[in-house]
């Protein structure tokens, strides 16, 4: 019986060396093998989106355009809204005024300068320090048992370090519909109010000068 001759020390390396190429040959002729420098799929990885503002930054250019006349719109027919939150703030060139809701629809709102602030059903008297009063009236106001939201329950009389214009603000109450509150100023400074979303909010900015 004549035996397998053994494969002698020299030619293991030539066999290696041709495994090693048939390997390569099989990774780069389009088969199934995944490149590992494929491209990521779209929206994979770090994300090119602008950042979004803080959540109270407005969108709105960067002049200030406010006057001291009455600002109104009317709110969504579904209007039901509850003010859960009240924030001060002092920012450059500005004051600003943040009204937190919650519950269904879009509000509506009257801010004006008013000579004698009055609450709302009783008729009495408001104190607001400062030398002129922001009357702040939201519309489509519904009570927290409408809205399944608690109301701001915080201080009724807020002030902020740093403020231009603003002296303090005092927070009233819902009636009828409406959520009144009083913004006391330095002066009858310029304003401007808008609504901001995600969650629904009136923001009312005072000027610091003009």
């Amino acid at each position: 019986m004549r035996a397998t001759p053994l494969l002698s020390l020299p030619a293991l390396p030539a066999a290696l060396f041709t495994a090693l190429a048939l390997l390569a040959g099989c990774a780069g002729d389009g088969g199934s093998g995944t490149s590992p420098s494929a491209a990521p799929e779209p929206g994979a990885g770090s994300s090119t989106a602008a950042p979004r503002p803080e959540p109270d930054e407005p969108a709105t250019p960067s002049d200030f355009p406010a006057d001291t006349e009455p600002d109104t719109a009317e709110p969504s027919q579904d209007a039901r809204l509850t003010v859960s939150d009240v924030r001060l703030g002092a920012q450059e060139g500005f004051d600003r005024v943040v009204f937190e809701l919650g519950g269904a629809g879009t509000p509506g709102w009257d801010v004006r300068y008013v000579d004698e602030p009055t609450a709302d059903g009783s008729g009495a008297p408001v104190e607001v320090a400062g030398e002129s009063v922001l009357q702040v009236r939201i519309t489509g106001a519904g009570y927290p048992f409408d809205t399944g939201v608690d109301e701001y329950s915080g201080p009724s009389l807020m002030a902020a370090a740093g403020t231009g214009a603003v002296t303090e603000v005092v927070f009233g109450a819902t009636y009828e519909g409406v959520t009144s509150a009083f913004v006391g100023s330095t002066a009858p400074r310029p304003f401007r109010v808008y609504l901001a979303e995600d969650p629904p909010r009136v923001v009312v900015e005072v000027a610091h000068t003009g």
